[in-house]
């Protein structure tokens, strides 16, 4: 009696005579050379379960399909229906989707409550500055991961996964902690006897437990964003760092080899070598810290209190429309949605803009970067 994986090797031997049997029917039947008294039960069988599937399967696809991007696109057609609707028409049964008429009007008046202009400028001066910094330092980071070998290796790996697991409330009060009285290693103390009043902006202080340690509180400051993405710990560095290191792994080591013949040192071949290989990573790993800073709000509102950013400043929307647009009374947010959406359609925009302009290179930086396989 045939075991199990005897029966299981039979069947599929079973299934490949059968597929080259359909390619030599395929070849005949184009050659003009086929003989139908010559087809089998079994192959017969076996061109009518493809003819089925032939016709089948783009019907399912196409729903798959439709369903997936109904899922994904449903928010955005909905925000973009109610963004440019006057409120009084949301309580009309008779509009679904297009509006009767449109206005601008709630665009306006969300811009003035948010601030926009000077949000966005602010936003993008953290945003931008923290994104290169995070690319620069993790690139360095990955590269070094994948091409050198040193003792505890291993262990900064182990770390670097630990920054991709750990959430970030796990570690927000000690961090919030050391930046709230921040003593820089004895920088402060350093600048107080120089005769400095100030540490980078921030007031010197002296702590109140008698001990008389020197501090700066550096919350409201944006050294509290600048300096995690300059030693590869901000926003989602363990990831970029990874990213890094899989590419660099797959490149070949010949090209380095090549590099240190010609007389270039590890740093020289990163920048003449590594580097213009590494473009599409680099576009990819640039967008992702875009995104994931531009729509940070836990950590800015944790360090920040009168810093305005795009997110926070969403985040707080629907308490602001309270106090400016309902003189302080508090509605529901169906009074409101036509508000919320159009200031949530304010602070997708630029992104939207910039993923329209790169879409085309950070599909491709995807697909080498190291994020298809290891």
């Amino acid at each position: 009696m045939a075991t199990a994986k005897e029966e299981k090797l039979f069947e599929k031997e079973r299934a490949k005579a059968l597929k080259e049997r359909h390619k030599a029917y395929k070849a005949a039947k184009k050659a003009g050379t086929l003989d139908e008294r010559i087809i089998s039960p079994e192959h017969t069988a076996y061109l009518r379960r493809r003819a089925i599937i032939s016709k089948v399967w783009p019907i399912f696809r196409f729903l798959i399909l439709f369903g997936l991007c109904f899922v994904i696109l449903y928010p955005l057609i909905y925000m973009f229906s109610t963004a440019f609707r006057p409120n009084v028409q949301m309580n009309d049964p008779s509009i679904i989707w297009l509006p009767k008429s449109f206005t601008l009007s709630n665009m306006m008046d969300v811009w003035d409550i948010m601030d926009f202009g000077p949000t966005l400028l602010n936003t993008l001066k953290i945003n931008i500055v923290c994104s290169l910094l995070s690319v620069v330092v993790c690139a360095l980071t990955g590269y070094g991961l994948a091409r050198f070998n040193f003792k505890g290796k291993g262990i900064c790996f182990a770390i670097v996964i630990m920054q991709i697991i750990v959430p970030p409330q796990i570690t927000v009060i000690p961090l919030y902690l050391q930046w709230a009285f921040f003593k820089g290693f004895g920088l402060v103390s350093l600048a107080s006897k120089m005769g400095a009043s100030t540490f980078i902006g921030q007031k010197i202080l002296t702590m109140q437990d008698g001990s008389g340690d020197l501090y700066a509180s550096m919350i409201d400051n944006p050294i509290v964003m600048y300096a995690p993405a300059l030693f590869a710990n901000g926003i989602k560095s363990g990831l970029f760092i990874f990213i890094f290191r899989q590419f660099f792994r797959g490149l070949p080591v010949e090209l380095e080899d090549a590099a240190y013949l010609d007389g270039c040192g590890p740093f020289k071949t990163f920048i003449k070598i590594m580097v213009p290989n590494a473009a599409s990573s680099f576009l990819t790993v640039f967008l992702f810290a875009i995104v994931w800073y531009w729509n940070d709000y836990y950590v800015s509102s944790t360090f920040f209190l009168n810093n305005h950013t795009v997110a926070l400043q969403l985040q707080k929307l629907s308490s602001d429309l309270d106090q400016k647009l309902f003189s302080g009374n508090q509605v529901g947010t169906r009074k409101k949605i036509v508000w919320l959406e159009s200031g949530c359609l304010l602070s997708i925009a630029p992104i939207l803009v910039m993923y329209v302009f790169l879409q085309k290179y950070f599909t491709e930086g995807l697909a080498r970067s190291g994020l298809t396989g290891m």
